[in-house]
C-alpha cells in the first residue's frame, strides 16, 4: 500500500512538473541580435508592466509571448522585403511586378495565418480585460484616445452609434497589431477613421461644426487638441 502511495505521489508530481514546463514560454532569441532582442524585450516588458501582474512567471510568459510576436512579424516583412529586392534587381515590367505583389500576397497570407496566435497565446495567462491591455500597448492606445475624442467631441452619441464607433476601432487595432511600423499602425486607423466620420454624417451630424463647438468647449476648459 504504501509503495502504492508512493507511485501515485510520484505520478503526480510528474504531472505537475510537466504542466509547468508545458506552460513555460521560451524567447524566440536564437540567431537574432541581441541589441535587438533587447529593444523588444524593453519594448514588451513595459506593456507587461502596465498589467501589474504580481506572478513573476506569468509576468515573464506573457514578456515572450509578445516579444515572439514581434519577432514573427519582424521575420515575415523581411521575408516579404528580400523577396521584393530579388524581384526589383533581377526582373522588369510585368514579371517584376507580379513578383512584387507575390511577395505581398505571401506576407498577408502569413500575417493571417498567424494572426490569431497571439490571443490565443496570451489567454493561456491573462483575462479578456488583460489581453485587451496588451492590444492597446501594441498599438499606442490609439483605440481609448479616439473613441473619447469622437465621444467628447459630439456628447449627443447615441449609445448605438458609440457601440459602431468603439466596434471600428476594435477592428481597426487587429490591423494595426499586424502593421509593420507606426506609420502603418496609425494609417490603419486611419482609414477606420475616415469610415467613422462617413457613418457620423450620414447618421446626420454637422462634423465641421461638432468640431469647431469642441474646439472651443476644449479651449474653454484650458485644454488644447
Amino acid at each position: 500500500m504504501k509503495k502504492m502511495k508512493h507511485s501515485l505521489l510520484l505520478f503526480l508530481l510528474l504531472c505537475i512538473a510537466a504542466t509547468a514546463s508545458a506552460q513555460r514560454v521560451e524567447l524566440n532569441e536564437e540567431g537574432r541580435d541581441a541589441a535587438y532582442v533587447k529593444t523588444i524585450c524593453e519594448r514588451s516588458q513595459k506593456i507587461v508592466d502596465k498589467l501589474a501582474l504580481t506572478d513573476g512567471d506569468v509576468a515573464l510568459n506573457v514578456r515572450n509571448i509578445i516579444a515572439n510576436r514581434y519577432f514573427l512579424l519582424n521575420d515575415i516583412y523581411e521575408k516579404r522585403d528580400a523577396a521584393v529586392k530579388e524581384a526589383k534587381e533581377k526582373l522588369t515590367g510585368d514579371a517584376k511586378n507580379a513578383a512584387v505583389q507575390a511577395a505581398e500576397n505571401a506576407k498577408d497570407s502569413e500575417l493571417f495565418r498567424h494572426h490569431f496566435e497571439l490571443e490565443s497565446g496570451l489567454s493561456l495567462f491573462l483575462d479578456d480585460t488583460q489581453i485587451e491591455a496588451v492590444k492597446d500597448g501594441m498599438t499606442y492606445g490609439v483605440v481609448k484616445v479616439t473613441y473619447d475624442a469622437q465621444c467628447d467631441m459630439i456628447p449627443t452619441l447615441k449609445d448605438y452609434e458609440k457601440k459602431q464607433i468603439l466596434a471600428w476601432l476594435k477592428e481597426a487595432r487587429e490591423y494595426a497589431m499586424d502593421a509593420e511600423n507606426s506609420n502603418k499602425k496609425h494609417a490603419a486607423f486611419g482609414k477606420y477613421k475616415g469610415r467613422i466620420n462617413n457613418y457620423l454624417s450620414k447618421q446626420g451630424y454637422d462634423l465641421t461644426k461638432e468640431r469647431e463647438a469642441w474646439y472651443e468647449r476644449v479651449k474653454a476648459r484650458g485644454g488644447k487638441l
